[in-house]
């Protein structure tokens, strides 16, 4: 099934993780092979393998599924599945054709702060979700699924939160809840861990991911600086 990673096209799903992944190494969101990125192509889901070097990703390394029946048609013989599957597919089953996953340290942060000002204000952490307001990188984020437009400069960008789990696969029940029960979002961070974005299609997500990446530093700086999030 090795043509179904073979392309000269910089763009063919398994070109273009592989130039994500090193990409997203050099910004800090991957490294010790953490991290994954999955995109969608028509009938085939193109999915980064677990447990390798995210800068010396190859389209050889890539898994294929079959999206209908949830079955791969290629599988590496030496390598693993990446743990984030079954997120990624839960992405997937509600429109998406990219999901990003990254260990961002600024949405790891993000995630501790809420935990503290939930804690802090007596609030239960569990409902507590990052917000912010009066950002102009806010309008790299759409209102949501079947919505037009970007969020302006006067909306307010909510992202849920999840509780981590020992193993990656164990997010999924939380993370489809969560989608469920913010369903114009597109991401969901996980507490200790990282975040979950994903788009319409793989630029979408990539461009979003950026965003918000952008987002979560500045409001680790602003908390820093004394300035608050919301007005």
């Amino acid at each position: 099934m090795d043509h179904l990673i073979t392309s000269s096209n910089p763009e063919h799903p398994a070109n273009h993780i592989c130039t994500l992944c090193r990409n997203f190494y050099t910004l800090g969101w991957v490294t010790g092979t953490g991290g994954g990125v999955s995109i969608r192509d028509g009938a085939h889901i193109f999915i980064a393998p677990s447990g390798v070097q995210k800068e010396l990703m190859q389209p050889g390394n890539m898994f294929v599924m079959e999206y209908a029946t949830k079955t791969y048609l290629r599988k590496p013989p030496v390598l693993k599945p990446s743990a984030c599957t079954p997120l990624f597919l839960a992405a997937f089953d509600r429109g998406a054709g990219s999901c990003i996953h990254t260990h961002s340290q600024w949405a790891v942060l993000v995630t501790l702060l809420v935990e503290e000002d939930a804690v802090t204000q007596g609030k239960a952490v569990l409902d507590a979700c990052f917000e912010i307001e009066q950002i102009e990188q806010i309008k790299g984020i759409p209102k949501g699924r079947g919505k037009d437009g970007m969020l302006g400069y006067y909306d307010r960008l909510t992202v849920p939160i999840i509780e981590n789990t020992a193993h990656e696969e164990d997010l999924t029940q939380s993370l489809e809840a969560a989608m469920e029960r913010y369903p114009d979002t597109y991401a969901v961070l996980v507490r200790r861990h990282g975040v979950y974005v994903w788009g319409d299609n793989v630029q979408k997500a990539k461009t979003q991911a950026e965003s918000l990446d952008y987002i979560f530093r500045l409001a680790v700086e602003m908390r820093r600086l004394g300035l608050a999030w919301v007005q």
